[in-house]
């Protein structure tokens, strides 16, 4: 029903346009219409998604240019090895933008509480150099720890994740008094 509706809408419109006058350049725009309507609705779906997709994916004007930013670490995971519950333990993860913008990082968040990222906040021009510092606090957390850190950046994919573990050996406990033998 929709189709024939639509399909319905060109034929009205130019017979409403041929009855009202009879212009040659107004009857070629509306032969032109009707040539490109009927190329249209022959189109399959595929084809026609497919132009659609170009024009959406034109850039626009104030898009960068080039190849666009991109993160390349030196590593992306850390091991901290057997740590103290208790011992605040921190590694700087140090990355080039090998991209031909700059690289703008919007934030970087950690899976825990118990892990913070710092990051540069001004923009690391092609070529230059960066450091994402992480510090995790392993009080409270005994046994195997993997955490994540998410940076959000303009870079393609615009997520990239560094992830840090270590085993955290409990502290032994304290007794209230001497101990006897």
């Amino acid at each position: 029903m929709k189709k024939l509706k639509i399909g319905m809408l060109p034929f009205f419109a130019v017979t409403f346009l041929l009855a009202s006058c009879n212009d040659a350049a107004l009857e070629k725009k509306v032969s032109d219409l009707e040539q490109r309507v009927a190329e249209l609705e022959s189109k399959t779906p595929a084809a026609k998604s497919s132009a659609l997709t170009r024009q959406i994916s034109q850039p626009e004007s104030n898009a960068p240019q080039g190849e666009a930013p991109e993160f390349k670490f030196e590593e992306s995971a850390y091991d901290f090895g057997a740590i103290t519950e208790g011992d605040v333990v921190e590694h700087i993860f140090k990355f080039t933008n090998t991209g031909e913008a700059p690289l703008i990082i919007q934030s970087a968040s950690a899976s825990c509480g118990c892990t913070v990222p710092s990051y540069p906040r001004e923009p690391i021009a092609p070529g230059a150099t960066g450091e994402i510092q992480v510090k995790f606090d392993s009080s409270n957390k005994p046994g195997i720890q993997n955490k994540t850190v998410s940076i959000t950046a303009n870079t393609d994919p615009s997520i990239t994740r560094l992830t840090i573990k270590s085993n955290v050996v409990p502290k032994a406990e304290q007794t209230a008094g001497p101990v006897r033998k």
